[in-house]
């Protein structure tokens, strides 16, 4: 029966219009054929030298190749008030912001972008080495004002869509993460109401065992930080970014006894 609802509230809000999102479909439709027109085979690469000489080329076809194969899945909350207002945002080009999975309160899923195509989802941020999250990752949005708990009915779907993800694209366990991680002085989603323990329970980013020996006194928290991840170049940031995913008791840029236990078995995990 709850399917049921779901799926006839789903009906009635992609039929609220004649021709529901077509503006949009149009527009993706045309960008896609401007990704294709760039990516068309060139006779040669032209590379000049010191003098402005084009130096001996050719183009010889490789047949070893394939598309974009996402790595990472990050994760948000919309900050927005309902499914509606975010696919609005999403099918705006003004606002040059995008992901390509949305997950409404209720369950239901819509997919807003293939996912061998780069999404504008993850924006300035780092994640161990690397700078341009949006180039290896695939982003899911959840319907979510940030100030809310995550229903049941938003993470069932979500841990279905993660499982496939993960299956399709072999994404190793510890690469799903979320925003606020990536992005710790910008971001803060999803919210610390978010249960990771519960997604690391099904194999979706990785969880603490309950610490039984204090870290060493030269522990070296910093290098821990990083080691996980995370970006210290604010290292305040990083901490409560870290608080926020693991330990959820406070967002005090400090690290207690308790968060250097858990830090220290996240650290020897990664």
């Amino acid at each position: 029966m709850k399917y049921l609802v779901i799926f006839f509230s789903a009906i009635i809000f992609i039929s609220c219009s004649p021709k529901p999102y077509k503006q949009a479909e149009k527009i993706q439709t045309a960008k896609m054929e401007e990704v294709t027109a760039s990516i068309v085979v060139n006779p040669a690469p032209t590379v000049l030298d010191s003098a402005g000489n084009a130096i001996p080329s050719a183009y010889i076809p490789t047949v070893n190749f394939g598309a974009r194969k996402p790595f990472y899945v990050i994760i948000h909350h919309t900050a927005q008030d309902s499914l509606a207002q975010t696919i609005k945002t999403f099918t705006m080009e003004s606002t040059q912001v995008s992901a390509h999975y949305v997950i409404s309160r209720d369950g239901f899923l819509v997919q807003m972008l293939n996912d061998e195509l780069r999404a504008w989802h993850a924006g300035a941020g780092k994640w161990g080495n690397i700078t341009d999250m949006n180039s290896c990752s695939i982003g899911i949005e959840l319907d979510n004002n940030g100030r809310e708990p995550f229903a049941e009915a938003q993470i069932n779907t979500l841990l279905l869509l993660l499982a496939k993800l993960k299956k399709d694209y072999n994404i190793p366990t510890a690469n799903f993460i979320g925003h606020g991680d990536i992005a710790p002085k910008r971001k803060a989603d999803p919210s610390i109401l978010f249960p990771w323990d519960v997604l690391a329970k099904n194999g979706f980013g990785l969880w603490y065992d309950l610490p039984d020996m204090p870290p060493p006194v030269n522990f070296d928290e910093e290098a821990a930080l990083k080691r996980i991840g995370y970006d210290t170049t604010d290292m305040a940031a990083a901490i409560v970014a870290f608080k926020r995913h693991f330990t959820k008791t406070d967002l005090f840029p400090i690290l207690s006894t308790w968060d250097r236990c858990i830090l220290y078995n996240l650290y020897k995990k990664y």
